[in-house]
């Protein structure tokens, strides 16, 4: 079963801000900026925790993971967005 996170991230280096960002787009949607909604099973989240720690300076870097439950059945009945909302992207494949 696949759970639904929201990851934010705050990273102080331009560089690594950007590798993230490319990083993330493999694993979720963006929502706002630094701001992605993940779906994934426990591997995915595993290879995503990985992947992201490798790239983040754990000495300055921050990276937050909330898990807001089931994706399955939830929809986007959790999530309110006021403002400009972006629509949700197919289903993609997981980057490495």
């Amino acid at each position: 079963m696949r759970q639904r996170y929201i990851v934010a991230y705050d990273v102080s280096d331009p560089k690594r801000l950007r590798e993230i960002f490319k990083k993330m787009r493999g694993f979720g949607d963006p929502v706002q900026y630094s701001v992605f909604q993940c779906d994934l099973s426990t591997v995915e989240k595993i290879l995503m925790i990985s992947e992201v720690s490798k790239i983040i300076n754990h000495s300055v870097d921050q990276v937050i993971i909330i898990d807001i439950g089931p994706a399955e059945g939830r929809g986007d009945h959790c999530i309110e967005v006021m403002g400009c909302s972006k629509p949700p992207r197919e289903r993609h494949a997981v980057v490495v």
